[in-house]
């Protein structure tokens, strides 16, 4: 079977406290909008993006999004098609593995959806490599690392298969498995193409079946596209005679602290300070509630000519909007006449 080896690092236990003291605000924030759909739909969107980019796809994130609302964009055939896949396998990751179990075949599948329609030879999706590839530069030639032999790679995936559904494996922090698992995946290499597709996906799909991020609402693939060469870096950071992951664990916690962080900071512009201090007390806010809770962090007050323009209302229309923000007792009215405005309660 497969063994993780790591040492439990200052850096790494220092950013599992950050992540878990963020995931917490994140969770218990006063403020659960209607819109995490939207917030769910942003964290796909970049994922798409940066995942499919770090692999030379073209497409920007503009034409990704636009991709996403179903419209038409003008891109190659494999461009478009390698970002719809990962937009579908995204979207659909609660239903890519049954009870918690991660098997083989999953794996096989998840590979089949990220690369269909796109590869020279289609029969190389949802198959392991019947033929060696290495990793390298295919411009100057220059070779990054050797991955196992062919008649290898069964062996491999099946022992990596057997560690994730352990106690063992279930017994680390989420955030470290997800690492490991990603590395392992990426150091067997058992596909022809889609090898780094599949491992951020398997990734993704750990911290979702581990109850880590089950709203989706964070992006680790943008981290990864900030600074591929340091992605990379870090990957070939393990020594293969050795597989200390220690290095690449410091760099992928580094990144989901980061991510989380981003997260957990849009979430508390909605929440006012004594709100985020009212236990118990959750407030379902709209899309457009959410924006005037925004808007007076920005400002710090918003009136009704505010509201009336920023979603081209009527007067009244624009009042309902504020009252039903005032009986939640979000927000509370100062000043009367012309300067009747409103600010966080």
């Amino acid at each position: 079977m497969f063994k993780q080896k790591f040492e439990y690092t200052n850096k790494i236990v220092k950013l599992l406290t950050r992540i878990s003291a963020a995931r917490e605000t994140i969770l218990n924030s006063p403020l659960i909008p209607k819109w995490n759909i939207t917030l769910r739909q942003e964290a796909v969107i970049h994922s798409a993006h940066s995942s499919t980019s770090i692999e030379g796809n073209r497409l920007s994130l503009k034409q990704v999004s636009e991709l996403a609302q179903g419209r038409e964009i003008t891109a190659t055939r494999r461009d478009k098609q390698e970002v719809l896949n990962y937009l579908d396998v995204l979207n659909n990751i609660k239903n890519l593995i049954k009870d918690n179990f991660i098997s083989e075949k999953d794996i096989l599948n998840i590979h089949r959806m990220v690369t269909k329609n796109t590869l020279d030879n289609p029969t190389d999706s949802g198959v392991y490599r019947n033929r060696y590839v290495v990793v390298g530069n295919r411009f100057t030639g220059e070779i990054f690392f050797k991955p196992p032999q062919n008649r290898e790679v069964p062996g491999l995936v099946k022992d990596l298969v057997s560690w994730i559904n352990s106690e063992e494996s279930k017994e680390l922090d989420p955030v470290i498995e997800a690492g490991a698992i990603h590395y392992e995946l990426v150091r067997i290499h058992p596909f022809v193409d889609g090898n780094g597709r599949t491992a951020r996906v398997l990734a993704a799909l750990i911290l979702y079946s581990r109850g880590f991020d089950t709203n989706q609402f964070f992006c680790l693939d943008d981290y990864y596209d900030s600074d591929r060469s340091a992605y990379y870096k870090a990957l070939q950071s393990v020594e293969p005679d050795k597989l200390d992951l220690t290095n690449w664990l410091e760099y992928f916690t580094e990144g989901v602290n980061i991510s989380i962080e981003a997260v957990k900071e849009r979430i508390l512009k909605l929440s006012s300070k004594r709100l985020r201090k009212a236990k118990g007390k959750q407030i379902a806010l709209t899309e457009r509630q959410m924006r005037i809770i925004e808007f007076i962090n920005q400002n710090g007050k918003i009136t009704n000519k505010d509201v009336r323009e920023m979603f081209n209302l009527s007067n009244r229309a624009a009042l309902d909007e504020i009252n039903k923000l005032l009986e939640l007792q979000v927000l509370k009215s100062q000043s009367k006449g012309r300067a009747l405005h409103y600010i966080m309660l």
